[in-house]
């Protein structure tokens, strides 16, 4: 082997370790065991952090036909990344469903973040659509009521008529600019 493939091939390696770190980060972020009374006990505390650190989501959270939370979403990446997590749909407060989710990537980018979000359906329209499909892909048509930096946006009337809100909350990790847009939802059993 020549010394001109080394490079090549220590940045293939390099890039294929970060691949499989994502995967690892993924697997130990401790929602991953599909345990589903884990699962509701994370959503409860998620929920009560969101509601009390962000108090305009509690008139949102009051106005939606569905709430699906992700306590924890673990993404990590190296030019190509990828991010997992699990939780639970609750309509009227009693979880009906348990989804994961996950996202790819690829571009400039490099570290690692985890957050929780939690996405509210404002419509039966949209809940429906979400508990229909094979596995639902977030689009850049959701609002935003709590940004990727922890700022509060506002809930104004037209803002509630969006179909699916998200609030996006706990970021910590150095992977900066948490977006939902690409996350593919899935059923799973737990």
């Amino acid at each position: 082997m020549s010394s001109s493939n080394s490079p090549r091939l220590n940045r293939r390696g390099f890039a294929l370790g970060m691949a499989g770190l994502t995967v690892t980060a993924a697997c130990g972020n401790g929602v991953g065991n599909s345990n589903a009374a884990q699962i509701d006990a994370r959503v409860n505390v998620t929920l009560n952090e969101m509601f009390t650190k962000f108090p305009n989501t509690v008139e949102i959270a009051n106005k939606s036909t569905g709430m699906l939370v992700m306590p924890l979403i673990t993404e990590a990446g190296f030019i190509f990344g990828g991010g997992f997590g699990q939780g639970a749909l609750r309509i009227n407060g009693a979880t009906v469903d348990y989804y994961s989710a996950v996202k790819g990537s690829a571009g400039l980018q490099i570290g690692a973040q985890q957050y929780a979000h939690v996405l509210f359906f404002m419509t039966e329209d949209a809940l429906n659509d979400f508990r229909r499909s094979s596995g639902w892909t977030a689009g850049a048509d959701i609002g935003y009521v709590v940004d990727a930096t922890g700022s509060t946006l506002s809930t104004t009337t037209t803002t509630l008529r969006t179909p699916v809100i998200a609030a996006i909350f706990g970021q910590a990790g150095l992977l900066f600019g948490a977006t939902l847009e690409g996350t593919k939802y899935t059923r799973i059993i737990p």
